[in-house]
């Protein structure tokens, strides 16, 4: 594997993001950043198989329209990590901002710890490669807020609830948020119910669950149960009826 490093220290995100692209267009399979400070569009609308280390804190919008390459943080990141991305892979070695998901049409992101507001909003799915987001600690309130499609899984670990906060799927109308244990009814937003979640859900996502624990080292056998609530839209018009011209 050819692999490059770049140290980013004092470096602005244009000329870091040109170097990243240089680097994908020789041929380059793995890119080590050193020193990352806050540096936003790391990997925008990359493609490829490229892996990218990168350590430090990244700036907003980490892996924007990116369709294909894998990100690999250590550490914590900033905003809107795969906002609108296609395809590929960011896992997160710490906690997230909000907005993680935003607009999201496919792939997968895995934090191993919490996430902020507004977690995978207006996700969707395209085809058979549907928007994943796996959060391993927790998540803040409008947890996928007008979603449209794809899967959100909160697992919880550290806390007495996996989502602190209300107004989970308010605006849903496709995909499902799935998390560990209980939800409050009074959590739920506009449009939003839960349904059972039994032994053909936990097979549907067992396999997503091994791949987000092997990211991260952690054991699976403690989520690997059926003590889930499954969130799922009332319907694909939530605010149908709300506007003066129906």
């Amino acid at each position: 594997m050819t692999s490059r490093t770049i140290n980013a220290k004092n470096m602005h995100y244009t000329p870091l993001n040109k170097r990243i692209k240089e680097l994908v267009k020789t041929g380059v399979q793995e890119i080590v950043l050193e020193n990352v400070l806050g540096q936003r569009f790391i990997a925008n609308g990359l493609r490829g198989k490229v892996t990218i280390h990168i350590h430090g804190v990244p700036g907003g919008d980490l892996g924007m329209f990116m369709s294909g390459p894998t990100c690999i943080v250590h550490g914590n990141c900033e905003h809107a990590p795969g906002n609108t991305m296609a395809k590929g892979k960011i896992a997160i070695h710490g906690s997230a901002g909000d907005a993680v998901a935003h607009s999201m049409r496919g792939g997968k992101i895995f934090v191993r710890d919490n996430i902020g507001y507004r977690g995978g909003i207006h996700m969707k799915e395209y085809g058979d490669n549907p928007a994943v987001l796996i959060v391993g600690g927790l998540a803040q309130a409008f947890l996928g807020e007008y979603m449209a499609g794809g899967k959100i899984i909160v697992l919880g670990s550290g806390s007495d609830r996996a989502v602190d906060g209300r107004e989970i799927g308010s605006g849903i109308h496709g995909g499902e948020i799935i998390v560990r244990g209980d939800v409050d009814e009074k959590q739920l937003g506009v449009g939003a119910i839960t349904e059972d979640f039994g032994k053909e859900d936990l097979d549907a996502i067992k396999p997503l669950i091994l791949e987000f624990c092997e990211s991260f080292s952690l054991d699976p056998k403690q989520y690997l149960d059926t003590k889930y609530t499954r969130i799922v839209p009332a319907s694909s018009r939530p605010f149908a009826g709300k506007y003066t011209w129906e």
